[in-house]
């Protein structure tokens, strides 16, 4: 099955799915110590593990989320299934994550409710900034403060 600039649209299979090389390259790196180097085999390797990691965390999370007749993965099915599959360790972590990640959701929550609050529209905005800056600029240029 393709579509229609002819690319496939068939569901991945477990040889389709893979983690972008450059990034995990990076994450290695960064790791390591200087004078260490990763070899692209071994590179290859960790993004297998780490693939397969995901595959059985999720089939699990899946089980779970199952188990309770929910039809979302939620996170605590990610953590249930961490202590399930034996990573206890790892749930620290994952807990401190989730929680950055829900308080930079309400960061950007606060940032488009400070957009909505104004009751401006963008181009008006724009144009108020616009405004500012030449104002600023011409202040400058003067040598007033």
């Amino acid at each position: 099955m393709s579509d229609r600039e002819g690319h496939s649209t068939a569901p991945p299979t477990d040889d389709d799915l893979s983690l972008p090389k450059a990034t995990v390259a990076k994450m290695i790196t960064e790791l390591l110590p200087p004078d260490v180097v990763c070899a692209k085999d071994t590179r290859d390797l960790v993004i297998e593990c780490c693939v397969e990691f995901i595959h059985l965390i999720s089939s699990e999370a899946n089980d779970i989320c199952e188990k309770e007749s929910k039809k979302t993965i939620a996170p605590e099915h990610i953590i249930s299934a961490l202590k399930t599959l034996g990573f206890d360790s790892f749930i620290a972590e994952v807990e401190d994550v989730l929680k950055d990640h829900k308080q930079q959701q309400k960061d950007r929550e606060k940032k488009v409710s400070k957009f909505e609050q104004s009751g401006m529209t963008e181009e008006e905005l724009l144009a108020m900034q616009e405004r500012l800056f030449a104002d600023s600029r011409a202040r400058y240029e003067s040598g007033k403060p």
